[in-house]
């Protein structure tokens, strides 16, 4: 009996307990179903339809990378437009009648007829630490592998170049890595320094050593290709992941067969990138590869444009196109945050000519240049910087003192070198201090020599330019330079940790320090002026 009895109450209690559980199920939807409509009904109250007004135009005629564009009167110069399939496009020309139109993507669809929208605003582009590490085109839009930008700010890519009164003088080193830039050619943070040379003569693998260089410094880089082959940005941005230096670069990337409006807005929207971290106090290093092909897409929309053409078929605001862009690289005051933006452009010049209508533009317009030489590049002398033809008219007041008191008189004994090897091809007879100096200047010559993705540290490039400058590879033979180099490099951990940190910071060297680090360095180089055995004609050694 007494278990059919628990059997029986056991029954009803999971009855009872079916029934609240359906009751309060039912009463939490209810309420759930109730405030979800009430919500609705008070969204539905609270809306109030609003009509908005586009000005909307046609294409009147279409051609290679423009539109001409008729009925849209409000439109100004440098507004986007909207065309189907979300095509971008930027005004160039305003007329009477029409709009002179540049457009921005693949317009194989657009014909005329089409509708045309105005934006409202000027062409711009997101910027953030967002876009860091990653390769974007002008138009914000991803090109990696990467999920897409969802950037909370955006920036003109036009913008006025910083007042004269709200910019510092420059006043610290951009390393560059290079020992024969950073001694000889100094270039200062916030400074605009033009990079140039016949093509295939190593101009951007001098750019990209920079950018390695500055892992660690605190300089966050952009890189912008203008319409570069593919092949060669992906070697560049590979480089770089290699390297570590994706962490603080953007990549802004516009290939040879895109339209040409893309790779004219190119520089613009990475130097805004640029600005912004500018602005939050950085220290910015951005690199134009190249601004010839720039001049070039100018050129070939302002002829469809069909605007006068000038020298060279160049419109006569080439010059103005390329100083309003650079004009933006400045050291900005404390005030501002102090934050700085150094430009390195690039020029490809033809058959050496540096003084051709677009180099000489840009000459005028940066700070100094760096000129690479092809006959330097064909004996193999890397990098080929031409020291004679090189010149930074800012840099070198923001060189480290140790530089200046070990590099001082370098540049001028080099280029004295120079001149006197030439008067020695002709096979006069040299006297005995000619041929020393001539001796000398091919060591000289084979210090700056430096392996390409390998930039050096200061502390480094001060130790080897103290033991050129003291002569104490004058006992080297030329085919062991490479090796005494190597063995110089290896002494930095033996030196006192106060005198490693002057070498490093701006801080300048006594006599002792001087003494300290010329005789560690004859040791080190002792082993190698023991072995020094005859050498072959070829460099060898001799068995």
């Amino acid at each position: 009996m007494s278990d059919v009895t628990n059997t029986t109450n056991s029954s009803q209690s999971s009855a009872l307990i079916r029934q609240a559980t359906t009751a309060y199920h039912s009463e939490t939807l209810d309420n759930i179903f109730d405030n979800s409509f009430a919500l609705i009904e008070k969204a539905r109250k609270a809306f109030s339809p609003q009509m908005k007004s586009y000005e909307v135009g046609i294409i009147t005629n279409i051609a290679t990378g423009i539109a001409k564009v008729s009925g849209l009167p409000s439109a100004g110069f440098e507004e986007m437009l909207i065309f189907a399939g979300n095509v971008r496009g930027i005004v160039f020309n305003v007329d009477i009648d029409e709009l002179g139109v540049v457009l921005l993507g693949d317009y194989a669809h657009l014909q005329a007829g089409d509708e045309v929208r105005r934006s409202g605003h000027v062409m711009d582009i997101a910027v953030g630490n967002e876009l860091l590490g990653r390769v974007i085109n002008p138009l914000g839009q991803v090109l990696d592998d990467g999920l897409p930008i969802q950037a909370t700010q955006h920036l003109p890519i036009e913008r006025t170049a910083t007042a004269i009164m709200d910019r510092a003088a420059v006043t610290v080193p951009l390393q560059t890595g290079l020992i024969v830039i950073d001694a000889l050619i100094p270039i200062g943070r916030g400074q605009r320094e033009l990079i140039l040379g016949d093509r295939q003569t190593g101009k951007t693998a001098i750019a990209i050593d920079t950018i390695l260089n500055q892992h660690d410094k605190n300089v966050l880089c952009v890189y912008c290709a203008i319409g570069q082959r593919a092949s060669s940005v992906a070697k560049a941005v590979a480089t770089l992941r290699e390297q570590g230096a994706m962490a603080y670069t953007v990549v802004v990337v516009t290939e040879g067969n895109e339209p040409a409006g893309l790779q004219y807005i190119a520089p613009y929207a990475a130097m805004s990138i640029a600005e912004y971290y500018m602005q939050q106090g950085q220290d910015v290093l951005i690199v134009f590869d190249d601004l010839t092909k720039h001049a070039r897409a100018y050129r070939e929309l302002s002829l469809l444009l069909r605007r006068p053409p000038g020298r060279e078929a160049f419109p006569g605001d080439i010059f103005y196109i390329h100083s309003r862009l650079l004009e933006r690289a400045t050291q900005l005051n404390k005030a501002l945050g102090g934050g700085s933006l150094t430009a390195l452009p690039i020029i490809e010049t033809e058959a050496q000519n540096i003084s051709a209508y677009i180099p000489t533009n840009l000459i005028s317009i940066t700070d100094g240049q760096i000129y690479l030489s092809p006959s330097l590049f064909e004996l193999g002398v890397l990098p080929a910087v031409d020291v004679g033809k090189s010149v930074s008219r800012v840099g070198g007041k923001a060189q480290l003192a140790a530089f200046r008191a070990v590099a001082g008189d370098l540049k001028l004994t080099y280029a004295q070198f120079e001149e006197l090897e030439t008067f020695a091809r002709f096979g006069a007879r040299l006297d005995q201090d000619t041929a020393k100096s001539i001796e000398h200047g091919r060591r000289i010559r084979a210090s700056l020599r430096q392996p390409e993705s390998s930039p050096l540290p200061v502390a480094e490039q001060i130790i080897l330019l103290l033991a050129l400058t003291s002569g104490l590879f004058d006992t080297i033979a030329l085919a062991k330079m490479t090796a005494a180099k190597n063995a110089l490099r290896a002494i930095i951990n033996r030196l006192p940790a106060e005198l490693s940190t002057r070498l490093a910071t701006s801080g300048s060297l006594s006599d002792e320090d001087h003494q300290n680090i010329i005789a560690l360095s004859k040791q080190a180089l002792a082993s190698i002026e023991d072995s020094n055995a005859p050498l072959l004609a070829d460099g060898s050694e001799q068995p």
